[in-house]
């Protein structure tokens, strides 16, 4: 197709419209209107602009209120893309394959729609936009790219064989703009290299590093910011030598031949993500790029998890749509015309960029000179006659065509066309001609407006948003296509795509440089593996003191006897009561011990409340309390006057003198009863019954929650011998062999050792693994200085932790952009829950983002990603001590009994391990990977605190039963 160098019309300065107080998306828009063939300001501002400045000239039909002549036979706005004016029936005919009505919009709505989505997947289909990731992952924040930008020192040259624009952009980073220059393919990168070293010299500035952004616009394949391969040429460019070559390292080769100027190619980005970077309304950045030039293309902000062929998924990335090619496989057939089919099959790229060839301005022309062919066949224009250059390929231009759709001026400009085109205008002619011309404007128009809001209505999706807020520049079509969406859209000026690829650099480098500082902050929470043997190396240590009675005051790990000898074999039977206190909550159980024939367990139970000032009020009042909520459900369930075996879960340190005597070593969680500490509680809780005096209790055995775990898991897998509690608290327990306790007389046999692990490190060996942070939530805590290894992994104290995080970061302003955060400064503020909230899977952005706002805090993207790696980093910690402390315990059982290889399960219960989505997958690979010796499997406790009491007791019962057979035979 050949080309004509018409002059550019010089760009007014765009008035801006309103805006809305919080708008949450913005629409970077460019058209090439200095490109010979653009379609100048006209075409510019319908798809670039708000409310626009000539709403006369542009389609009524896809910007609102109507000020063109509407169709006849088009009621309710039925047709979105209609005739301009039907006064004669032939030129309505020629021009009705035109008109596209809304149902037809919905189906290219559609179509772009799935093509967008399938061009994500690995395995893309066969109707598909390429979707390219761009690995552009933020929009600028105001920090560190000092946004508004200040004047840039730009060099700029136009018109074939010139050099191509560069210029200083933001931050420092020099640009390096190629547009559409002519250059001998040899010396393209030679050139350019030449030419920005050159820029550089006659600004007179040293020749110190320097980062460069190189804006390449032709689709290349992108596997990092500076790394793109070219995929193919377009716009007239055919340069050898290039294609499946990478741009940026070419450039960067071409750099280092001048050897003048230490320049460091650092991205590489296309004209559309320029013209994004580079668009912002007030402090809004925009989230989408759209330009509709000579060819026409767009890139959005994506949810890094919908694009598969990312290995790191996490927030968003930039995707280049590419969505000239749209309809290249038949995805438009219903809409494209025989004037379509001409341009295309006179088109360097035939059957190719089919969408492009419906909406670009190097088409539209053309698309318009066939129609006016068609009009002079059928006499409806210059009564018949055609001329030579009428039938000229390229004889109307894309400007010319944008002229004439003006309302002022546009009928003059149609009576130079006709002239040119060597007829002789009439008045009825010039009006045809503009009817002609804004047809097909009006048609390109509505195409890209329907593009635009397939496009926002997949963002919308995808970030499962009941409205995304952008303001529409094509109100009428994007309103009815996409209902849920507004859009707001921002014209590009001059040097916005220069100053866009300068941003992009300077993003880049803030993220680099925020990430370096937020690694070095987050170091001391994160766990080499040296360190991981090293902490499993001391709790076996810890162990063996804790076992010996030499030894056992010094260690921090109590190993204390709970004096339950065996686990459940199947055979207990009866109906037992258990207790459950370990909490603000306590429990009554009635537990049925039936032959799994018969159901096996059933349990009957409820829950009663403890409030604060009896928690923390006088040890009897405590203990009435409790036998008050006794007597209550033995009145409910019937059981008056029955005398039930009871287990008494127990949940607070102990040290045990037989299986139903408990010694209360100290109150945790947030109870203070006085005169508890030092006492039986066994004894306290038969007082109570005593001041009570109205029933009894035949109390077997007092179990913390971590046995009781243990005996409940052990009833459906008889290998359960570690108990494990990982909730507000946490502790573990084991079946030891008995001739290694030392404070129980005994070689046969095996005993259960209450560990109470949460206190591991109380005695400072475990320093070197505490961070200021773990000092500071240890400081303000209960008890500082002790249970030192729960403040570490215990649901109580994570979020804690994540909270002086959080605020470091503020301070140091990483997070929020600095902003005072008041509510950060509250503790208590940010619960563990958060963490498995934030760290879910699919969500974890949406639910970041939510669980910050609730907080009052206004947090971005960056900031949501940043709160999520805290609690990643944290969390992660937290399971790997956890798992490095289980591998010390299961090594401890394989080395007693001598085994070259151990399978015991783990009978597991508490909050943090079965409801954070991946603290059990962090333990359980850290204990196979410092125990490799021991296949150790997990098993979920469902009420061991309760059944598990029960258990014991019934265990108990059938051991004492056992013993007492032969004694009665004798």
């Amino acid at each position: 197709m050949s080309s004509r160098q018409d002059e550019p019309v010089p760009q007014e300065p765009h008035k801006e419209a309103g805006s809305p107080a919080c708008p949450a998306q913005w629409v970077g828009a460019a058209g090439t209107a200095q490109d010979p063939q653009s379609r100048s300001r006209h075409v510019t501002e319908v798809v670039s602009t708000g409310p626009v400045r000539h709403p006369r000239t542009l389609p009524a039909t896809c910007l609102g209120p109507a000020r063109l002549p509407q169709p006849v036979g088009a009621p309710g706005g039925s047709q979105l893309c209609s005739l301009p004016d039907p006064r004669c029936p032939q030129v309505q005919r020629v021009l009705q394959p035109l008109s596209l009505s809304l149902q037809q919009l919905s189906r290219v709505q559609h179509h772009m729609l799935a093509a967008m989505e399938a061009g994500l997947r690995l395995r893309k289909g066969a109707h598909t936009v390429p979707m390219l990731p761009t690995y552009v992952r933020s929009t600028p924040d105001g920090t560190g790219e000092s946004w508004p930008p200040a004047p840039s020192r730009q060099l700029r040259w136009r018109g074939g064989g010139q050099p191509p624009a560069t210029g200083m952009g933001q931050g420092g980073a020099a640009v390096a703009d190629w547009g559409r220059a002519s250059i001998l393919p040899c010396q393209l990168f030679d050139f350019m290299a030449k030419s920005l070293c050159q820029f550089l010299d006659d600004l007179h500035i040293p020749a110190t590093s320097h980062q460069l952004g190189f804006c390449f616009p032709f689709t290349c394949i992108t596997t990092g910011l500076e790394t793109s391969k070219l995929q193919s040429w377009s716009k007239g460019y055919s340069c050898s030598g290039v294609v499946g070559r990478d741009v940026g390292q070419l450039l960067q080769a071409a750099i280092q031949r001048q050897a003048s100027h230490d320049i460091n190619v650092m991205v590489v980005v296309n004209d559309t993500v320029a013209t994004m970077m580079g668009c912002r309304l007030g402090t809004k950045p925009c989230e989408v790029g759209l330009i509709v030039g000579a060819g026409t293309n767009s890139c959005f902000m994506e949810e890094a998890r919908y694009v598969e062929s990312l290995d790191d998924n996490e927030g968003r990335m930039c995707v280049n749509t590419e969505w000239g090619t749209f309809g290249d496989t038949g995805a438009m057939a219903d809409i494209l015309t025989t004037y379509d089919e001409h341009v295309d099959a006179g088109s360097l790229n035939k059957g190719k960029h089919r969408f492009e060839k419906l909406i670009g301005s190097l088409y539209l022309g053309e698309i318009a000179r066939l129609l006016l062919v068609q009009l002079a066949q059928d006499k409806a224009l210059h009564a018949g006659g055609t001329t030579p250059q009428l039938r000229t390929q390229g004889m109307v231009t894309a400007l010319e065509v944008l002229n004439i759709s003006e309302d002022q001026g546009g009928l003059a400009a149609a009576q130079c066309l006709l002239q040119k085109l060597g007829l002789q205008p009439s008045d009825p002619d010039c009006f045809t001609v503009q009817q002609v011309c804004l047809a097909v404007v009006t048609r390109a128009a509505c195409l890209c407006a329907t593009s635009l809001a397939a496009m926002l209505t997949h963002m919308r999706k995808n970030r499962e948003l009941p409205q995304l807020d952008v303001r529409p520049g094509f109100a009428r079509t994007v309103a009815k296509l996409a209902p849920e969406c507004t859009a707001t859209l921002v014209s590009a000026v001059d040097d916005s795509r220069a100053q866009g690829v300068a941003v992009v650099a300077a993003v880049a480098l803030r993220l680099e440089a925020q990430r370096r500082e937020v690694d070095q902050l987050l170091q001391p929470l994160r766990l080499a593996p040296r360190a991981r043997q090293q902490v499993q190396a001391l709790l076996q240590c810890e162990m063996e003191r804790g076992l010996r009675q030499e030894t056992h005051a010094q260690a921090s790990t109590r190993m204390l006897p709970t004096y339950v000898r065996a686990t459940p074999d199947g055979s207990e039977r009866g109906d037992f009561l258990a207790l459950d206190l370990g909490g603000t909550n306590f429990r009554v159980l009635l537990v049925k011990l039936r032959s799994r024939e018969a159901g096996g367990i059933c349990m009957v139970s409820e829950i009663y409340s403890i409030p604060p000032e009896v928690a923390q009020g006088p040890g009897s009042q405590l203990f009435d309390h409790i036998v008050e909520c006794i007597v209550d459900f033995q009145t409910k369930q019937g059981l008056w006057g029955r005398t039930l075996p009871l287990g008494f879960t127990f949940s607070f340190p102990c040290q045990q003198k037989s299986l139903d005597q408990g010694i209360l070593l100290n109150w945790t969680k947030g109870f203070t009863a006085s005169g508890c500490e030092g006492k039986d509680v066994v004894e306290l809780l038969r007082e109570a019954v005593r001041r009570k005096n109205q029933f009894d209790l035949d109390v077997v055995a007092i179990v913390n929650d971590t046995v009781g775990t243990m005996m409940s898991c052990g009833y459906d897998d008889p290998n359960c011998e570690v108990g494990l509690i990982v909730g507000t608290g946490t502790n573990a327990c084991y079946m030891e062999e008995l001739r290694n306790v030392e404070a129980v007389p005994g070689a046969e046999g095996r005993m259960c050792i209450n560990m109470e692990w949460g206190a591991f490190g109380d005695n400072g060996c475990l320093d070197e693994f505490f961070t200021h942070f773990d000092a500071q939530v240890d400081r303000v805590s209960l008890n500082p200085g002790k249970q030192r290894f729960e403040k570490l992994i215990s649901g109580m104290y994570l979020g804690e932790i994540v909270r002086m995080v959080l605020v470091e970061l503020v301070e140091k302003e990483l997070l929020f952009q600095g902003r005072p955060c008041p509510a950060l400064q509250t503790p208590g503020i940010f619960p563990t829950k958060f963490l498995s909230t934030i760290e879910s899977d699919g969500l974890a952005l949406r639910q970041a983002s939510a669980v910050l706002q609730n907080l009052g805090l206004a947090a971005s993207v960056e900031d949501a990603l940043l709160v999520r790696k805290v609690c990643q980093v944290v969390s992660l910690r937290a399971g790997q001590l956890c798992g490095a402390a289980l591998a010390a315990v299961a090594e401890k059982i394989r080395d007693n009994r001598g085994l070259a290889q151990l399978a015991v399960t783990v009978g597991v219960d508490g909050t943090l391990y079965k409801l954070h989505p991946h603290f059990s997958q962090h333990v359980q690979q850290t204990v196979k990977e410092l125990a490799p010796r021991c296949t150790v499997t997990f098993l979920q406790s469902e009420d061991g605190s309760g059944k598990g009491a029960a258990l014991v007791a019934a265990v108990a019962c059938r051991i004492a039963q056992s013993r007492a057979a032969p004694a009665t035979g004798q």
